[in-house]
């Protein structure tokens, strides 16, 4: 049954994350993974949340299933990060690929801690 709920997420999470990739990009006149970026820290925030809500007793293992590992396990990359900072990394891009694993790390961190730190404050 497990992953059967990990499936269910990931049906939602993976669209989610190229739709969120492809409406963020498409605003953007740049070759910086914009998409990428705000599906990754979107997922971080969301998962965040998530694990305050399990550490409050808010929500079950079973939920956690389904929207930690299955929804925002697919709706963040992390292949698709390493390939679009590898696609940076080359000549005349190469601070463009720093930046983008700079943001990303400090960004996601920065959202998962708030998301946990919310979601313990608002289920508590």
């Amino acid at each position: 049954m497990n992953w059967l709920l990990v499936i269910a997420g990931a049906l939602v999470g993976a669209p989610l994350r190229h739709l969120t990739d492809r409406a963020v990009q498409t605003r953007h006149d740049s070759v910086f993974p914009w998409g990428t970026l705000t599906a990754n820290v979107a997922g971080s925030l969301a998962l965040g949340l998530l694990t305050g809500a399990v550490s409050a007793g808010a929500a079950s293992s079973r939920l956690a299933l389904l929207l930690g590992t299955g929804l925002c396990g697919a709706l963040t990359t992390y292949s698709t990060f390493s390939y679009e900072t590898l696609r940076l990394a080359g000549p005349g891009t190469r601070l463009l690929a720093l930046a983008n694993v700079g943001g990303t790390l400090v960004a996601g961190l920065a959202a998962v801690f708030a998301g946990v730190a919310l979601g313990e404050v608002f289920w508590a």
